[in-house]
This record gives structure tokens, C-alpha cells and sequence, in this order.
């Protein structure tokens, strides 16, 4: 493998129609928007959750942070997962809490590619001598992502439809009483990620060129493969990375250099075929 010499600046833009693209929990899983502007958010976390969820149900690549369950259907926490990393075949009787922890550090860049990606904060809790030792491994993520945006205003749907399943049934009456379902989704959302890839920090988690082609493979096929209930629909438009030769330079902000153009109202947008994309600032820039 050939580890990356080069900064980057990624741009994605995806869109998707009648669906929620990200819900919030604390609002009724409704799709996230700004109040004052009316844009629709996207997570980075949501866009990780999309390329950790491809390289490994895909591609069967190793990811750190992904859903495990014990045999009593427990979900693993962290400091259970960081264990699983801990060579089983070496022995660690006298070995120091440091060195433990550099095991487990070294296997897990080995082993997991969201790891050389988008760092981690794993926590540990080590036995040493006979007692509980706590301490963590910190990676800093080479490969960041800002909040994602639409380009445009959306506006928020409410639909409510009958449940698949009898909830009850009355004795009787001969009738039965369904279930019903509520959901939040936007008509139509074209949204846009800028990230950046960090060479100095892609040192440190041993980043290497092919781990940077499954990120751009993952983003792209990731989201076209993502097909749930919620988030049918989403298409991937555009993805561009830009190298640059300068050591530390980089142009920023490459979401906010690409304009929407349409004849109609921001709200009233279903497709992609209702716009155009301006690009005119993000060439000039470049």
C-alpha cells in the first residue's frame, strides 16, 4: 500500500425524493432543517454510517465501529470492541498498560479501514497486575466531512397510512383495529458534502491511496446501494476530489461554490430534471 502525500478536498452531491435522508430523534425523526433558512441537514455521522455500512456489507472489509451483539443479544460497547483487538495469541502476563494499549492501537489500524479514515475515540479498560486500568486511544481522523446541506429550501411533508398488522381485534363487533404509521419526507432534496483529507494526520493512521479509492467508491456506490425504507431514492449526482501539489493549501468550502438554477420555487422541486447546476465559481476556483 502507498500512503497518501497529498491533500484533498472532496465534493458529493446526492439528492433524494420522498424519503428522509436523516432523521432526528429528538424531533420525531423528522428530516433535520434549519429553521431561519429552511435547508435540509445531513450528519456527517450519517454519511460515515454510509460508507462504513458499504465497505463492510459490501466489500467485507473490517469496521471498528459497526453493531455487535453477545450471545444474549447485548449490544457491545466500546470498551468490549477494543478487546477484540487485544492479541489473543500473545503473552500479555507483565506487559504494561502501555504497551497493551499500543497493541490494541496497531491492530485496530491494521485491521479496520474506518479507523485509518475517520480516527476513533475508543475507550479502555485493561486488567494489569490483577487490576482495572482505564485510559483510551485517540486517532484523529484524517478524512473530515462538514455537515451536509441542500442547495435549495425543502419543504417538509406528513404522511400517515395503515400498518401491515391488526393491532386488536373486538370480539363481537367483527371489526378489527390497524395500526397506523406516521412519517416525516422531503419531496425532493439535492444535497452537497464538502470534506477534506488530511495527509499529516493520514500519517499517523497509516492512510494509505487504496483505502482514499474505497472512500470514493463507498461514497458514491454506498449511497446508491442504500436501499431502506427511509432512504430509497437517494442518487448519487456528483463526486469530485481535488489533489493539490502545495503542501498544506487548500481551496475550502467547495459546497458553497456550486448554485442551483431553476425556473421554479425552491419548494416546489421534485427532480432533477426541474434544475441546473452552476458551477462557474468551483471552475474558476480550481
Amino acid at each position: 500500500m502507498s500512503n497518501i502525500s497529498q491533500r484533498s478536498e472532496i465534493l458529493f452531491l446526492y439528492d433524494v425524493t420522498y424519503a428522509n435522508p436523516n432523521g432526528d430523534p429528538n424531533d420525531e425523526n423528522k428530516p433535520r432543517i434549519d429553521e431561519e433558512t429552511g435547508v435540509n441537514i445531513v450528519t456527517d455521522v450519517r454519511l460515515k454510517r454510509t460508507v462504513r455500512d458499504y465497505l463492510h456489507d459490501f466489500k467485507n472489509e473490517e469496521i471498528f465501529i459497526r453493531e455487535i451483539r453477545d450471545d444474549d443479544g447485548f449490544l457491545q460497547d466500546a470498551k468490549t470492541r477494543a478487546l477484540d483487538f487485544l492479541s489473543k495469541d500473545s503473552d500479555l502476563e507483565g506487559k504494561s498498560f502501555k504497551e497493551q494499549q499500543q497493541m490494541i492501537k496497531q491492530n485496530i489500524l491494521d485491521s479496520c479501514i474506518d479507523a485509518r479514515l475517520f480516527g476513533a475515540t475508543i475507550p479502555l479498560e485493561l486488567k494489569i497486575a490483577k487490576k482495572s486500568v482505564k485510559g483510551s486511544v485517540t486517532l484523529t481522523g484524517p478524512v473530515q466531512f462538514r455537515m451536509g446541506h441542500s442547495l435549495h429550501r425543502v419543504s417538509l411533508h406528513f404522511m400517515k397510512g395503515t400498518g401491515a398488522f391488526a393491532d386488536s381485534y373486538a370480539p363481537g363487533k367483527g371489526k378489527r383495529q390497524f395500526t397506523f404509521r406516521e412519517e416525516y419526507v422531503l419531496p425532493y432534496s439535492l444535497i452537497g458534502f464538502w470534506g477534506v483529507i488530511n495527509e499529516n494526520a493520514g500519517k499517523l493512521t497509516q492512510l494509505s491511496s487504496e483505502d482514499i479509492d474505497r472512500l470514493m467508491d463507498a461514497l458514491w456506490n454506498g449511497t446508491k446501494n442504500l436501499i431502506s425504507r427511509t432512504k430509497v431514492g437517494q442518487v448519487p449526482r456528483l463526486l469530485l476530489k481535488i489533489n493539490y501539489s502545495k503542501p498544506h493549501f487548500f481551496i475550502g468550502d467547495l459546497d458553497h461554490k456550486v448554485a442551483l438554477i431553476s425556473d421554479k420555487r425552491d419548494e416546489e422541486l421534485r427532480n432533477i430534471s426541474d434544475l441546473m447546476l452552476d458551477v462557474e465559481s468551483l471552475v474558476k476556483s480550481v
